[in-house]
Protein backbone atom coordinates (compact mmCIF):
# COMPACT_ATOMS: atom_id res chain seq x y z
CA UNK A 1 0.00 0.00 0.00
CA UNK A 2 2.85 2.49 0.71
CA UNK A 3 4.49 1.88 -2.47
CA UNK A 4 0.84 2.52 -4.32
CA UNK A 5 0.60 5.78 -2.44
CA UNK A 6 4.40 7.00 -3.20
CA UNK A 7 3.39 6.05 -6.75
CA UNK A 8 -0.07 8.27 -6.24
CA UNK A 9 2.12 10.99 -4.93
CA UNK A 10 4.80 10.95 -7.47
CA UNK A 11 2.80 10.36 -10.46
CA UNK A 12 -0.15 12.50 -9.21
CA UNK A 13 -0.08 15.50 -11.86
CA UNK A 14 0.65 13.17 -14.82
CA UNK A 15 -2.65 11.08 -13.55
CA UNK A 16 -4.71 14.60 -12.85
CA UNK A 17 -3.25 15.87 -16.92
CA UNK A 18 -4.86 12.50 -18.33
CA UNK A 19 -7.58 12.96 -17.03
CA UNK A 20 -7.99 16.16 -17.63
CA UNK A 21 -7.17 15.31 -21.51
CA UNK A 22 -9.56 12.65 -21.41
CA UNK A 23 -12.35 15.09 -20.23
CA UNK A 24 -11.15 17.68 -22.81
CA UNK A 25 -11.93 14.71 -25.88
CA UNK A 26 -15.34 14.36 -27.41
CA UNK A 27 -16.97 12.36 -25.59
CA UNK A 28 -17.43 13.88 -23.11
CA UNK A 29 -16.81 17.29 -25.16
CA UNK A 30 -16.00 19.40 -22.00
CA UNK A 31 -13.47 20.95 -24.88
CA UNK A 32 -12.21 24.08 -22.92
CA UNK A 33 -10.16 21.66 -20.39
CA UNK A 34 -7.07 21.07 -22.74
CA UNK A 35 -6.19 24.60 -22.88
CA UNK A 36 -5.10 23.95 -19.08
CA UNK A 37 -5.14 20.19 -19.25
CA UNK A 38 -1.43 19.74 -19.50
CA UNK A 39 -0.29 22.38 -16.96
CA UNK A 40 0.35 20.05 -14.06
CA UNK A 41 1.99 17.86 -16.13
CA UNK A 42 4.57 20.30 -17.59
CA UNK A 43 4.79 22.03 -14.19
CA UNK A 44 6.19 18.89 -12.45
CA UNK A 45 8.52 17.99 -15.19
CA UNK A 46 10.31 21.44 -15.60
CA UNK A 47 10.51 21.48 -11.49
CA UNK A 48 11.43 18.00 -11.89
CA UNK A 49 15.90 16.98 -11.75
CA UNK A 50 15.61 13.96 -13.03
CA UNK A 51 15.15 12.73 -16.98
CA UNK A 52 13.57 9.17 -15.59
CA UNK A 53 10.86 10.51 -13.86
CA UNK A 54 9.74 13.11 -16.94
CA UNK A 55 9.57 10.43 -19.23
CA UNK A 56 7.65 7.98 -16.95
CA UNK A 57 5.32 10.49 -15.82
CA UNK A 58 4.91 11.57 -19.68
CA UNK A 59 3.59 7.63 -19.98
CA UNK A 60 1.25 7.66 -17.18
CA UNK A 61 -0.47 10.55 -18.51
CA UNK A 62 -0.41 9.33 -22.17
CA UNK A 63 -1.34 5.81 -21.46
CA UNK A 64 -4.80 7.05 -18.98
CA UNK A 65 -5.74 9.56 -21.85
CA UNK A 66 -4.91 7.07 -24.65
CA UNK A 67 -7.20 4.16 -22.76
CA UNK A 68 -9.71 6.95 -21.89
CA UNK A 69 -10.52 8.05 -25.40
CA UNK A 70 -9.75 4.63 -27.01
CA UNK A 71 -11.31 2.53 -24.86
CA UNK A 72 -14.10 1.27 -27.61
CA UNK A 73 -11.64 -0.03 -29.65
CA UNK A 74 -12.21 -3.24 -27.51
CA UNK A 75 -16.13 -3.43 -28.30
CA UNK A 76 -15.22 -4.77 -31.96
CA UNK A 77 -12.24 -6.98 -30.40
CA UNK A 78 -14.63 -8.13 -28.28
CA UNK A 79 -17.73 -8.44 -29.82
CA UNK A 80 -16.52 -9.44 -33.51
CA UNK A 81 -12.64 -10.62 -32.70
CA UNK A 82 -14.47 -13.08 -30.40
CA UNK A 83 -11.34 -12.41 -27.03
CA UNK A 84 -12.59 -11.97 -23.48
CA UNK A 85 -12.71 -8.94 -22.33
CA UNK A 86 -10.30 -8.71 -20.77
CA UNK A 87 -8.08 -9.66 -22.86
CA UNK A 88 -9.57 -7.13 -25.57
CA UNK A 89 -9.12 -4.51 -22.73
CA UNK A 90 -5.58 -5.84 -22.36
CA UNK A 91 -5.26 -5.19 -25.96
CA UNK A 92 -6.07 -1.75 -25.97
CA UNK A 93 -3.96 -1.12 -22.76
CA UNK A 94 -1.12 -2.53 -24.93
CA UNK A 95 -1.73 -0.22 -27.75
CA UNK A 96 -2.04 2.95 -25.34
CA UNK A 97 1.46 2.03 -23.73
CA UNK A 98 3.05 2.47 -26.85
CA UNK A 99 1.27 5.65 -27.54
CA UNK A 100 2.30 6.81 -24.19
CA UNK A 101 5.88 6.63 -25.60
CA UNK A 102 5.31 9.61 -27.34
CA UNK A 103 4.14 11.64 -24.89
CA UNK A 104 7.03 10.11 -22.77
CA UNK A 105 9.29 11.65 -25.14
CA UNK A 106 7.25 14.80 -25.14
CA UNK A 107 8.37 15.33 -21.16
CA UNK A 108 11.69 13.78 -21.29
CA UNK A 109 12.92 16.51 -24.68
CA UNK A 110 10.81 19.13 -22.83
CA UNK A 111 12.84 18.75 -19.72
CA UNK A 112 15.90 18.44 -21.59
CA UNK A 113 15.73 21.53 -23.58
CA UNK A 114 14.46 23.45 -20.58
CA UNK A 115 17.47 22.64 -18.24
CA UNK A 116 20.04 22.40 -21.17
CA UNK A 117 18.86 24.97 -24.16
CA UNK A 118 17.66 28.76 -23.49
CA UNK A 119 14.68 28.35 -26.04
CA UNK A 120 11.61 29.03 -24.23
CA UNK A 121 9.42 26.84 -23.13
CA UNK A 122 6.25 28.29 -24.82
CA UNK A 123 8.12 27.40 -28.10
CA UNK A 124 9.78 24.02 -26.95
CA UNK A 125 6.51 22.55 -25.84
CA UNK A 126 3.87 23.16 -28.36
CA UNK A 127 6.45 22.37 -31.03
CA UNK A 128 7.75 18.66 -29.45
CA UNK A 129 4.05 17.80 -28.99
CA UNK A 130 2.62 18.67 -32.62
CA UNK A 131 5.79 16.75 -33.96
CA UNK A 132 5.36 13.93 -32.15
CA UNK A 133 1.89 13.76 -32.99
CA UNK A 134 2.70 13.59 -36.80
CA UNK A 135 5.11 10.74 -36.01
CA UNK A 136 2.19 8.78 -34.00
CA UNK A 137 0.19 9.37 -37.14
CA UNK A 138 2.91 7.91 -39.58
CA UNK A 139 4.67 5.39 -38.17
CA UNK A 140 3.84 1.58 -38.30
CA UNK A 141 1.33 2.24 -40.21
CA UNK A 142 0.02 5.29 -38.44
CA UNK A 143 -2.68 5.89 -35.94
CA UNK A 144 -3.63 9.47 -35.78
CA UNK A 145 -6.39 9.60 -33.15
CA UNK A 146 -6.62 11.43 -30.22
CA UNK A 147 -5.24 14.75 -31.53
CA UNK A 148 -5.50 17.46 -29.13
CA UNK A 149 -6.47 19.84 -31.69
CA UNK A 150 -9.42 17.89 -32.13
CA UNK A 151 -11.09 18.83 -28.95
CA UNK A 152 -11.73 22.57 -30.37
CA UNK A 153 -13.97 21.04 -33.43
CA UNK A 154 -16.87 23.19 -32.37
CA UNK A 155 -14.90 26.72 -31.88
CA UNK A 156 -15.00 27.08 -35.37
CA UNK A 157 -13.54 30.61 -36.04
CA UNK A 158 -10.87 29.54 -34.20
CA UNK A 159 -10.17 26.26 -36.15
CA UNK A 160 -10.37 27.59 -39.85
CA UNK A 161 -6.53 27.92 -39.86
CA UNK A 162 -6.80 23.94 -40.22
CA UNK A 163 -6.75 25.14 -43.63
CA UNK A 164 -3.14 26.06 -44.00
CA UNK A 165 -1.53 24.26 -40.51
CA UNK A 166 -3.58 21.14 -40.97
CA UNK A 167 -5.42 20.26 -37.44
CA UNK A 168 -1.63 20.50 -36.16
CA UNK A 169 -2.00 23.94 -35.75
CA UNK A 170 -5.05 23.82 -33.48
CA UNK A 171 -3.00 21.03 -31.00
CA UNK A 172 0.08 23.69 -31.20
CA UNK A 173 -1.76 26.55 -29.97
CA UNK A 174 -3.28 24.68 -27.02
CA UNK A 175 -0.02 23.29 -25.91
CA UNK A 176 1.51 26.96 -26.17
CA UNK A 177 -1.03 28.27 -24.03
CA UNK A 178 -0.97 25.45 -21.64
CA UNK A 179 2.70 25.96 -21.58
CA UNK A 180 3.06 29.94 -21.21
CA UNK A 181 0.55 29.05 -18.05
CA UNK A 182 3.30 26.58 -16.62
CA UNK A 183 6.01 29.17 -16.89
CA UNK A 184 4.15 32.22 -15.17
CA UNK A 185 3.94 30.01 -12.54
CA UNK A 186 7.25 28.93 -12.41
CA UNK A 187 8.56 32.06 -13.04
CA UNK A 188 6.47 33.67 -10.60
CA UNK A 189 8.42 32.71 -7.95
CA UNK A 190 11.44 34.32 -9.14
CA UNK A 191 10.82 38.15 -7.56
CA UNK A 192 14.62 39.69 -9.39
CA UNK A 193 12.34 38.99 -12.95
CA UNK A 194 10.17 42.41 -13.72
CA UNK A 195 6.76 41.28 -13.77
CA UNK A 196 6.14 42.46 -17.13
CA UNK A 197 8.66 40.30 -18.46
CA UNK A 198 6.64 37.45 -17.04
CA UNK A 199 3.31 38.81 -18.68
CA UNK A 200 5.15 38.88 -22.60
CA UNK A 201 4.29 35.39 -23.06
CA UNK A 202 0.64 35.71 -22.44
CA UNK A 203 1.22 38.81 -24.85
CA UNK A 204 2.33 36.40 -27.70
CA UNK A 205 -0.32 33.85 -27.40
CA UNK A 206 -2.88 37.18 -27.56
CA UNK A 207 -0.90 38.54 -30.75
CA UNK A 208 -1.31 34.91 -31.97
CA UNK A 209 -4.94 34.38 -31.19
CA UNK A 210 -6.11 38.04 -32.42
CA UNK A 211 -4.54 36.73 -35.81
CA UNK A 212 -5.81 33.73 -35.62
CA UNK A 213 -9.29 34.80 -34.66
CA UNK A 214 -9.49 37.41 -37.48
CA UNK A 215 -8.34 34.90 -40.34
CA UNK A 216 -11.10 32.45 -39.00
CA UNK A 217 -13.67 35.30 -39.45
CA UNK A 218 -12.84 36.21 -42.51
CA UNK A 219 -12.95 32.82 -43.34
CA UNK A 220 -16.38 32.20 -42.27
CA UNK A 221 -17.45 34.79 -44.13
CA UNK A 222 -16.29 34.29 -47.26
CA UNK A 223 -18.40 32.06 -49.65
CA UNK A 224 -16.53 30.01 -52.41
CA UNK A 225 -19.50 28.22 -53.57
CA UNK A 226 -19.63 27.53 -56.95
CA UNK A 227 -22.60 25.17 -57.71
CA UNK A 228 -25.17 23.59 -55.53
CA UNK A 229 -26.01 19.91 -55.33
CA UNK A 230 -28.70 18.21 -53.72
CA UNK A 231 -27.54 14.78 -52.00
CA UNK A 232 -28.81 12.03 -49.84
CA UNK A 233 -26.68 9.99 -47.74
CA UNK A 234 -28.61 6.99 -46.54
CA UNK A 235 -27.95 5.00 -43.40
CA UNK A 236 -29.31 1.55 -43.69
CA UNK A 237 -28.55 0.30 -39.63
CA UNK A 238 -28.19 -3.36 -40.92
CA UNK A 239 -26.42 -4.93 -38.03
CA UNK A 240 -23.12 -6.36 -38.62
CA UNK A 241 -24.00 -10.29 -37.78
CA UNK A 242 -26.44 -10.41 -40.58
CA UNK A 243 -24.19 -8.71 -43.61
CA UNK A 244 -23.01 -11.76 -44.99
CA UNK A 245 -26.09 -14.31 -44.15
CA UNK A 246 -27.64 -15.38 -47.41
CA UNK A 247 -30.98 -15.53 -45.21
CA UNK A 248 -30.88 -11.29 -45.26
CA UNK A 249 -29.32 -10.65 -48.52
CA UNK A 250 -33.09 -9.81 -50.27
CA UNK A 251 -34.10 -7.78 -46.97
CA UNK A 252 -30.65 -5.02 -46.80
CA UNK A 253 -30.78 -5.21 -50.75
CA UNK A 254 -34.93 -4.04 -50.33
CA UNK A 255 -34.06 -1.81 -47.56
CA UNK A 256 -31.83 0.57 -49.48
CA UNK A 257 -33.92 0.40 -52.93
CA UNK A 258 -36.67 1.83 -50.77
CA UNK A 259 -34.79 4.03 -48.65
CA UNK A 260 -32.79 5.30 -51.87
CA UNK A 261 -36.17 6.10 -53.90
CA UNK A 262 -37.88 7.89 -50.80
CA UNK A 263 -34.40 10.25 -51.33
CA UNK A 264 -34.97 10.30 -55.43
CA UNK A 265 -38.58 11.18 -54.59
CA UNK A 266 -37.39 14.64 -52.63
CA UNK A 267 -34.97 15.52 -55.41
CA UNK A 268 -31.59 13.93 -55.02
CA UNK A 269 -29.34 13.92 -57.80
CA UNK A 270 -27.03 12.09 -55.98
CA UNK A 271 -27.64 9.30 -53.24
CA UNK A 272 -24.52 7.81 -51.16
CA UNK A 273 -24.83 4.38 -49.27
CA UNK A 274 -22.09 3.13 -46.81
CA UNK A 275 -19.16 1.47 -46.68
CA UNK A 276 -19.33 -2.38 -47.77
CA UNK A 277 -23.51 -1.39 -48.20
CA UNK A 278 -23.81 -4.43 -50.42
CA UNK A 279 -24.82 -8.06 -49.06
CA UNK A 280 -22.72 -9.49 -52.30
CA UNK A 281 -19.88 -8.80 -54.47
CA UNK A 282 -20.43 -6.72 -56.61
CA UNK A 283 -19.41 -7.88 -60.21
CA UNK A 284 -19.25 -11.29 -59.15
CA UNK A 285 -22.37 -12.00 -58.29
CA UNK A 286 -24.14 -11.89 -61.30
CA UNK A 287 -27.74 -11.93 -60.86
CA UNK A 288 -27.60 -9.32 -57.62
CA UNK A 289 -25.29 -6.95 -60.15
CA UNK A 290 -27.92 -6.90 -62.70
CA UNK A 291 -30.23 -6.49 -60.49
CA UNK A 292 -28.69 -3.10 -58.90
CA UNK A 293 -27.68 -1.82 -62.19
CA UNK A 294 -31.17 -2.24 -63.66
CA UNK A 295 -32.55 -0.09 -60.54
CA UNK A 296 -29.78 2.63 -61.03
CA UNK A 297 -31.10 3.42 -64.60
CA UNK A 298 -34.74 3.68 -63.24
CA UNK A 299 -33.14 6.21 -60.90
CA UNK A 300 -31.47 8.47 -63.31
CA UNK A 301 -29.30 9.85 -60.70
CA UNK A 302 -25.55 9.18 -59.62
CA UNK A 303 -24.84 6.68 -57.05
CA UNK A 304 -21.88 5.92 -54.33
CA UNK A 305 -21.97 2.77 -52.86
CA UNK A 306 -18.98 0.89 -50.99
CA UNK A 307 -18.44 -2.93 -51.87
CA UNK A 308 -15.93 -5.94 -51.47
CA UNK A 309 -14.48 -6.47 -55.04
CA UNK A 310 -12.92 -9.81 -55.68
CA UNK A 311 -9.41 -8.89 -57.51
CA UNK A 312 -7.49 -12.36 -57.96
CA UNK A 313 -7.46 -15.78 -55.76
CA UNK A 314 -4.82 -17.53 -54.43
CA UNK A 315 -3.59 -20.12 -51.89
CA UNK A 316 -7.70 -21.11 -51.53
CA UNK A 317 -8.41 -17.20 -50.74
CA UNK A 318 -9.72 -14.21 -52.63
CA UNK A 319 -7.67 -11.27 -52.46
CA UNK A 320 -10.35 -8.07 -51.91
CA UNK A 321 -10.13 -4.51 -52.54
CA UNK A 322 -12.25 -2.10 -50.08
CA UNK A 323 -14.12 -0.02 -53.02
CA UNK A 324 -16.22 2.38 -53.77
CA UNK A 325 -17.84 2.33 -56.73
CA UNK A 326 -19.68 5.43 -58.70
CA UNK A 327 -22.44 4.08 -61.03
CA UNK A 328 -24.12 7.35 -63.63
CA UNK A 329 -27.79 7.76 -64.33
CA UNK A 330 -27.19 5.21 -66.83
CA UNK A 331 -26.13 2.61 -65.09
CA UNK A 332 -22.32 2.15 -65.98
CA UNK A 333 -19.75 2.35 -63.76
CA UNK A 334 -18.02 5.71 -63.91
CA UNK A 335 -15.45 5.41 -61.31
CA UNK A 336 -14.19 3.20 -58.51
CA UNK A 337 -12.06 3.67 -56.07
CA UNK A 338 -9.86 1.00 -53.59
CA UNK A 339 -9.13 2.11 -50.30
CA UNK A 340 -5.64 2.47 -49.96
CA UNK A 341 -5.28 2.72 -46.18
CA UNK A 342 -6.00 -0.45 -44.61
CA UNK A 343 -6.79 -1.26 -41.11
CA UNK A 344 -4.13 -3.22 -39.32
CA UNK A 345 -5.57 -6.66 -37.97
CA UNK A 346 -8.97 -5.46 -39.27
CA UNK A 347 -8.27 -5.42 -43.08
CA UNK A 348 -5.17 -7.44 -43.42
CA UNK A 349 -2.81 -8.91 -40.96
CA UNK A 350 0.84 -7.43 -40.72
CA UNK A 351 3.35 -10.45 -40.96
CA UNK A 352 1.29 -12.67 -41.96
CA UNK A 353 3.36 -15.51 -42.25
CA UNK A 354 4.85 -14.53 -39.06
CA UNK A 355 1.69 -13.72 -37.18
CA UNK A 356 -0.07 -16.92 -38.87
CA UNK A 357 -2.26 -17.70 -35.61
CA UNK A 358 -3.63 -14.11 -35.92
CA UNK A 359 -7.10 -13.52 -38.44
CA UNK A 360 -8.84 -10.52 -38.95
CA UNK A 361 -11.47 -8.87 -37.65
CA UNK A 362 -13.23 -8.29 -40.37
CA UNK A 363 -15.26 -10.76 -41.81
CA UNK A 364 -15.43 -11.97 -45.87
CA UNK A 365 -14.07 -14.66 -47.86
CA UNK A 366 -10.43 -13.17 -48.00
CA UNK A 367 -7.79 -10.96 -47.69
CA UNK A 368 -7.98 -7.32 -48.45
CA UNK A 369 -5.46 -5.85 -50.95
CA UNK A 370 -4.33 -2.00 -50.97
CA UNK A 371 -5.31 0.24 -53.46
CA UNK A 372 -2.60 2.50 -55.35
CA UNK A 373 -4.83 5.22 -56.64
CA UNK A 374 -5.97 8.79 -55.74
CA UNK A 375 -9.06 8.57 -57.09
CA UNK A 376 -11.51 11.71 -58.25
CA UNK A 377 -14.99 10.78 -59.51
CA UNK A 378 -15.06 13.61 -62.06
CA UNK A 379 -19.27 14.16 -62.68
CA UNK A 380 -21.29 16.91 -63.79
CA UNK A 381 -22.58 17.86 -60.41
CA UNK A 382 -18.89 18.61 -59.67
CA UNK A 383 -15.64 16.38 -58.82
CA UNK A 384 -15.34 14.31 -55.56
CA UNK A 385 -13.07 11.76 -53.75
CA UNK A 386 -14.23 8.98 -51.61
CA UNK A 387 -12.55 8.04 -48.69
CA UNK A 388 -13.34 5.44 -46.80
CA UNK A 389 -13.98 4.80 -43.36
CA UNK A 390 -10.59 5.10 -41.31
CA UNK A 391 -8.92 7.15 -44.24
CA UNK A 392 -10.52 10.20 -43.21
CA UNK A 393 -8.77 10.68 -40.49
CA UNK A 394 -4.84 10.62 -42.45
CA UNK A 395 -5.33 14.32 -43.00
CA UNK A 396 -2.58 14.42 -45.34
CA UNK A 397 -4.21 11.25 -47.26
CA UNK A 398 -7.82 13.57 -47.71
CA UNK A 399 -5.32 16.49 -49.13
CA UNK A 400 -3.63 14.91 -51.59
CA UNK A 401 -7.06 13.73 -53.58
CA UNK A 402 -7.66 17.78 -53.95
CA UNK A 403 -4.32 18.68 -54.91
CA UNK A 404 -5.37 19.33 -58.38
CA UNK A 405 -9.01 20.08 -57.60
CA UNK A 406 -12.18 18.57 -56.92
CA UNK A 407 -15.64 20.07 -55.38
CA UNK A 408 -16.72 18.20 -52.19
CA UNK A 409 -15.63 15.06 -50.45
CA UNK A 410 -17.96 11.93 -50.26
CA UNK A 411 -17.09 9.47 -47.16
CA UNK A 412 -18.34 6.30 -46.40
CA UNK A 413 -18.03 3.86 -43.46
CA UNK A 414 -19.40 1.15 -41.65
CA UNK A 415 -19.01 1.93 -37.40
CA UNK A 416 -20.90 -0.76 -36.07
CA UNK A 417 -18.12 -2.23 -35.53
CA UNK A 418 -18.10 0.49 -32.38
CA UNK A 419 -21.70 0.23 -30.69
CA UNK A 420 -22.60 3.14 -28.78
CA UNK A 421 -19.21 3.83 -27.55
CA UNK A 422 -17.75 7.09 -28.06
CA UNK A 423 -15.79 5.85 -31.42
CA UNK A 424 -18.53 6.77 -33.80
CA UNK A 425 -18.65 10.66 -32.61
CA UNK A 426 -14.63 10.76 -32.79
CA UNK A 427 -14.64 8.94 -36.24
CA UNK A 428 -17.61 11.92 -37.34
CA UNK A 429 -15.66 15.08 -35.77
CA UNK A 430 -12.06 14.23 -37.60
CA UNK A 431 -14.50 14.96 -40.90
CA UNK A 432 -15.00 18.56 -39.64
CA UNK A 433 -11.35 19.22 -39.94
CA UNK A 434 -10.71 17.72 -43.62
CA UNK A 435 -13.86 19.79 -44.56
CA UNK A 436 -11.68 23.08 -43.62
CA UNK A 437 -8.20 21.31 -44.53
CA UNK A 438 -9.62 21.29 -47.85
CA UNK A 439 -12.50 23.57 -48.03
CA UNK A 440 -14.79 20.77 -49.23
CA UNK A 441 -18.27 20.11 -47.83
CA UNK A 442 -18.67 16.48 -46.64
CA UNK A 443 -21.28 13.78 -47.21
CA UNK A 444 -20.90 11.35 -44.83
CA UNK A 445 -22.81 7.92 -44.92
CA UNK A 446 -22.76 5.88 -42.13
CA UNK A 447 -24.16 1.81 -41.71
CA UNK A 448 -25.31 2.81 -38.28
CA UNK A 449 -24.25 6.28 -38.16
CA UNK A 450 -23.44 8.55 -37.57
CA UNK A 451 -24.08 9.66 -41.28
CA UNK A 452 -24.39 13.63 -42.28
CA UNK A 453 -23.23 17.07 -43.59
CA UNK A 454 -20.36 19.32 -43.00
CA UNK A 455 -20.18 22.69 -45.22
CA UNK A 456 -16.79 23.42 -46.15
CA UNK A 457 -16.39 25.57 -43.40
CA UNK A 458 -16.99 22.64 -40.68
CA UNK A 459 -19.90 23.49 -39.61
CA UNK A 460 -22.58 20.72 -39.02
CA UNK A 461 -25.58 20.99 -41.44
CA UNK A 462 -26.74 17.50 -39.76
CA UNK A 463 -26.52 14.74 -38.29
CA UNK A 464 -28.14 11.01 -37.59
CA UNK A 465 -28.41 9.30 -34.82
CA UNK A 466 -26.18 6.04 -33.96
CA UNK A 467 -28.84 2.63 -34.97
CA UNK A 468 -31.34 4.05 -36.76
CA UNK A 469 -32.43 4.33 -40.60
CA UNK A 470 -32.17 7.49 -41.95
CA UNK A 471 -32.07 9.51 -45.15
CA UNK A 472 -30.36 12.69 -44.69
CA UNK A 473 -31.39 15.25 -47.99
CA UNK A 474 -29.39 18.79 -48.17
CA UNK A 475 -28.53 21.14 -50.95
CA UNK A 476 -24.57 21.37 -50.42
CA UNK A 477 -22.48 24.44 -52.03
CA UNK A 478 -19.59 22.74 -53.39
CA UNK A 479 -16.34 24.49 -53.57
CA UNK A 480 -13.27 24.13 -56.63
CA UNK A 481 -10.72 26.02 -53.97
CA UNK A 482 -7.01 24.01 -53.74
CA UNK A 483 -6.04 25.19 -50.12
CA UNK A 484 -2.50 25.51 -48.81
CA UNK A 485 -3.09 22.37 -46.88
CA UNK A 486 -3.99 20.37 -49.97
CA UNK A 487 -1.11 21.48 -51.73
CA UNK A 488 1.59 21.20 -48.86
CA UNK A 489 0.09 18.91 -46.39
CA UNK A 490 1.67 19.12 -42.76
CA UNK A 491 4.24 21.08 -43.60
CA UNK A 492 3.23 23.21 -40.29
CA UNK A 493 3.95 19.84 -38.49
CA UNK A 494 7.66 19.42 -39.99
CA UNK A 495 8.73 23.08 -39.62
CA UNK A 496 7.98 21.99 -35.81
CA UNK A 497 10.06 18.45 -36.13
CA UNK A 498 13.17 21.29 -37.98
CA UNK A 499 12.50 23.08 -34.92
CA UNK A 500 12.73 19.48 -32.79
CA UNK A 501 15.77 18.51 -34.38
CA UNK A 502 17.90 21.69 -33.54
CA UNK A 503 17.14 21.18 -29.98
CA UNK A 504 18.12 17.92 -30.02
CA UNK A 505 21.65 19.12 -31.70
CA UNK A 506 21.66 21.70 -29.42
CA UNK A 507 21.58 19.28 -26.44
CA UNK A 508 23.90 16.78 -28.36
CA UNK A 509 26.43 19.53 -28.89
CA UNK A 510 26.05 20.22 -25.18
CA UNK A 511 26.53 17.01 -23.62
CA UNK A 512 29.66 16.50 -25.69
CA UNK A 513 31.14 19.67 -24.99
CA UNK A 514 30.34 18.67 -20.93
CA UNK A 515 32.41 15.31 -21.25
CA UNK A 516 36.02 15.47 -19.83
CA UNK A 517 38.75 15.48 -22.70
CA UNK A 518 40.92 12.36 -21.76
CA UNK A 519 44.34 13.92 -21.48
CA UNK A 520 46.77 10.65 -23.67
CA UNK A 521 49.77 9.41 -21.72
Amino acid sequence: MGTINKFALTYFPAVFTGALLYLSFPTPDIHFLSWVALVPLIYSILNSNGHGYSFKAGVVAGVIYFFGTQYWISHSINNYGHLPLVASMSIVLLLSLYQSIYTGVFCLLLHLAAKKTKVPVYISAPSLWVGLEYFRGILFSGFPWSYLGYTQYKILPLIQIADITGVYGISFLIVFFNAVIADFIIKGRTPERPFIRKLLPFAYFTVIMAVVFTYGYKRLNNNMAANTVRVSVIQGNVEQEKKWDKNFTATIIDTYKTLTLKAVSDGAKLVIWPESSLPFLFGSDKNHTEDLISFQKELGIYLVFGTDLVRGYKNGRYSLTNSAVVLAPDGKILCIYDKIHLVPFGEYVPLRDVLFFIDKLVTGIGDFTQGKTLTIAKTPLGGFAAPICYEIAFSELVGAFYRYGGDFIVTITNDAWFGRTSGPYQHFIMAVFRAIETRKPVMRAANTGISGFIDSNGAVMAKSELFEKAIITRDINTNPAITFFSLFGGIFAHICNIINLAIIIKLIKGRSQRQPRRIPE
